[in-house]
């Protein structure tokens, strides 16, 4: 028999297993100690909002009876090793989860990736770090699992797709994620997991007849008219099938030169762009959780969600935060020598000292008028320069210029920067001569606005620590609304965030999924 229950607990009571068991049993009626019935949490989300932080849960109880698996969606995989193949272009969410449902579809895939496999890809992610070199092929950003591989591995999306996102889901604890996934408000996995993850993503498609290409860069299409018939790799490698899925990655600054150059439509983009903010993650929690210095052992590390409507020059622009990663640090996400990003991420545990967030500022194309004539590629030419100049504040180095937050506001050079977790270290620079000034002014009137909305946020000690400026693609790859293929040219798929149509690791999944099924739909079968 199956119970069910909407209960709200303490942390000790909902994170301590033994106690949680103890405290449904005895909402049901039952002896605490009872062996005859086995509670589990269906959902969970932290209410911060009263003096005492609660945890909401919706719970099963089940008395005499062995749980169910959580799992509803088993995918059957065939073998499709003698099919007829797709081109996948980039290894990320989007283009793994396209190849997945392709196999499942009874399509082979050909998956071609620029990077190395996720565990050689370690070996470059330490050069950047200790050495500050930047291998344009193999980085944060480029490599198997793409970007997302070394995030903080969030899975939560504004999609209103609820279906695809338990699709997802179900498909990631099936490959090896915790079932902890299926359960949390805001499920992440962390970076320390993702890897063994994808490994087993690529197996899957490896084990059902799929090709998996690393170090296989796309330099060329092979277009016949306006049909795309495949690539052309690095080596002069012709590879054909029924049709083309471009999941390259927002930061495939090349791929989007080469669909330019070709003459393949595409939009410039507005995006974001700000700083990377670091606190203390004890000081972000006694504001969250309003419990002095100490969130106690049951609370996971506290988030926060922060936006600013601000007008500088008679516009009107937000500022918002932007992947917060508690208890997480942060990465230098360069994509090409000459330039300077970070990014963040966090371990499963989120146990680090700091939290961290991108804070940035959108970005329309009515701010940028001196990039027009750049065309489509006036966003990402001028995200290019920012990157530049701050390699330049930094050093020419990895190091990143910083600030701490409240001089950054009054325009001071900081006289000394705070311990940090980007590894390459820090350079000392006043903030607001690397960003172009309707972004510095903006971000300045939204920390202090940051301030009031949480106590204690607006403080020197924390710092910026620059430059996020790959929040999102600065260019989309148009496509139709409803065949996902492109306006002009056929046979080809503009996939993920690379094209401008998802945001993060589940979104880039089901767009990934959805891809396949219209060209395998319109094309194969």
């Amino acid at each position: 028999m199956k119970q069910e229950f909407t209960l709200q607990l303490s942390p000790e009571e909902a994170y301590d297993p033994v106690v949680f068991q103890e405290v449904v049993r005895k909402k049901a009626g039952l002896p605490a100690n009872s062996n005859e019935a086995i509670a589990r949490q269906v959902k969970r989300s932290i209410d911060a909002r009263g003096r005492n932080v609660k945890v909401n849960i919706q719970a099963e109880l089940f008395i005499k009876e062995t749980p169910p698996a959580l799992l509803d969606h088993q995918p059957e995989y065939k073998n499709v090793s003698s099919e007829d193949p797709i081109i996948i272009v980039g290894a990320g969410p989007a283009g793994l989860f396209a190849a997945l449902r392709a196999i499942e579809l009874g399509v082979k895939p050909i998956l071609i990736e620029r990077g190395k496999d996720v565990r050689a890809r370690r070996r470059d992610l330490a050069a950047i770090n200790k050495e500050h070199i930047v291998n344009p092929d193999s980085n944060y950003c480029f490599g198997e699992g793409g970007a997302g591989t070394y995030s903080d591995g969030k899975l939560y999306t504004r999609s209103k797709k609820r279906g695809d996102i338990r699709r997802i889901m179900e498909i990631l604890v099936a490959h090896g994620a915790t079932e902890e996934i299926l359960v949390d408000a805001h499920p992440h996995i962390g970076t320390n997991k993702l890897p063994k993850l994808v490994e087993d993503l690529r197996e899957s498609i490896l084990q059902f007849g799929g090709e998996v290409l690393f170090e296989t860069r796309v330099e060329d299409f092979i277009l016949d008219g306006n049909v795309m018939k495949g690539v052309v790799t690095q080596t002069g490698e012709k590879l054909t099938g029924r049709g083309v899925i471009l999941a390259t990655g927002h930061s495939a600054r090349d791929i989007f030169h080469l669909l330019h150059n070709k003459k393949i439509t595409v939009e410039a983009k507005p995006f974001a762009l700000g700083v990377r903010i670091e606190h203390s993650q004890n000081l972000i929690d006694s504001i969250q959780y309003n419990c002095g210095l100490d969130r106690g052992p049951y609370l996971p590390a506290s988030a926060y969600s922060l936006v600013h409507q601000t007008e500088f020059k008679k516009k009107q622009r937000g500022v918002f935060s932007f992947c917060m990663c508690p208890g997480g640090f942060i990465v230098p996400a360069a994509t090409a020598p000459g330039e300077l990003v970070v990014n963040g991420m966090s371990p499963s545990r989120r146990d680090g000292k700091f939290a961290n967030s991108g804070i940035v500022a959108s970005v329309e194309l009515e701010d940028l008028p001196e990039y027009q004539k750049f065309g489509p590629l006036a966003a990402m030419e001028f995200q290019a320069d920012v990157e530049r100049k701050a390699w330049v504040a930094g050093g020419k180095t990895q190091v990143a210029p910083a600030q701490r937050m409240i001089d950054f506001v009054n325009k001071k050079v900081s006289s000394s920067l705070l311990d940090t977790s980007y590894q390459p270290g820090l350079k000392s620079v006043e903030m607001s001569e690397v960003l172009p000034d309707f972004i510095s002014e903006r971000l300045a009137m939204a920390f202090k606005a940051f301030g009031q909305k949480m106590k204690g946020y607006y403080t020197n000690d924390s710092q910026l620590i620059g430059l996020e400026s790959r929040t999102s693609s600065p260019v989309r790859i148009p496509r139709d609304r409803e065949s996902f293929e492109h306006v002009q040219i056929k046979r080809l798929y503009p996939c993920g965030e690379g094209a401008g149509y998802a945001g993060g690791i589940v979104s880039a999944a089901m767009d990934g999924e959805r891809c396949a099924e219209r060209l395998i739909a319109a094309y194969v079968k």
